[in-house]
């Protein structure tokens, strides 16, 4: 039996549940955390430890939180606006967001730097009072 045989012996409904399951699974992700972004880090916490090197970084909330080598912090989504893929990492070498899933890269301040990170990032606000850090929209 090939392929045509075979759907035509499930019927329509069959095929059309198939389908649109699918379709419904098979899309791409928003490029930004659904809703406003505010939430805080413990620079304390053992959880948040990479975030005492330069160059570390954490994934929380659906943002990536990260230290530059100069020692600022900076916050961006972890959704890639080039196939919509979780993916964003920091590159704590040379201070860029990349994607690990096509080589997307972005400067830290969401701008892209190759042909896939040419739709940008989405880029979060970050303040630092004492050992607590605030990543907002």
């Amino acid at each position: 039996m090939d392929r045509k045989e075979f759907l035509n012996t499930l019927g329509f409904g069959a095929v059309f549940a198939l389908t649109a399951t699918c379709l419904g699974s098979c899309e791409k992700e928003s490029t930004t955390p659904s809703g406003p972004v505010d939430f805080t880090v413990s620079l304390n916490d053992q959880t948040n430890a990479a975030l005492a090197q330069n160059g570390g970084f954490i994934i929380q909330n659906g943002v990536v939180v990260a230290k530059t080598t100069t020692g600022n912090f900076v916050a961006a989504t972890v959704i890639c606006s080039h196939e919509g893929q979780r993916q964003i990492k920091f590159s704590g070498t040379n201070d860029q967001w990349v994607c690990s899933a096509h080589g997307a890269a972005f400067d830290v301040n969401g701008k892209g730097l190759n042909p896939n990170g040419s739709k940008g990032l989405t880029i979060y606000k970050t303040q630092l009072t004492g050992t607590t850090l605030r990543v907002y929209s």
